[in-house]
């Protein structure tokens, strides 16, 4: 049986979708873009202060789900430009301890509302 996770202090679904899924032993967090919880707008700045607040969302998740980022068994992490690449790998490390999580990183064409970083994760209770 599922049950899904809502958290008033990540950002409101933006479609037909929960912030995440319990699914028993695993957690699946949707994508989660630089959107600011009380607006519902992209925080601005530039792609650390974007990755920053993508990973806020997620923590603030995995908190309601009782877990913590050393939980997170995968990220998957689509950005708008792979040049961008070892900034975000520096700002999302600042979350992270070893041993890090599986990861996949693809550069996309567009994402939600202009974001330029979208992350989703695979939870292992």
């Amino acid at each position: 049986m599922t049950k899904a996770i809502h958290t008033d202090n990540a950002p409101q679904a933006i479609g037909p979708y929960s912030q995440a899924i319990d699914a028993g032993d695993f957690v699946y967090i949707s994508g989660q873009i630089p959107l600011d919880p009380e607006s519902m707008q992209i925080v601005e700045g530039d792609i650390v202060a974007q990755t920053n607040q993508v990973m806020a969302n997620l923590e603030a998740i995995l908190t309601e789900a009782g877990l913590t980022f050393g939980h997170v068994v995968k990220f998957t992490i689509y950005i708008a430009n792979m040049d961008d690449f070892a900034t975000i790998n520096e700002a999302y490390a600042k979350f992270l301890q070893e041993p890090y999580p599986a990861r996949a990183t693809v550069e996309v064409s567009k994402l939600p509302k202009g974001a330029q970083v979208e992350m989703d994760a695979i939870v292992k209770k």
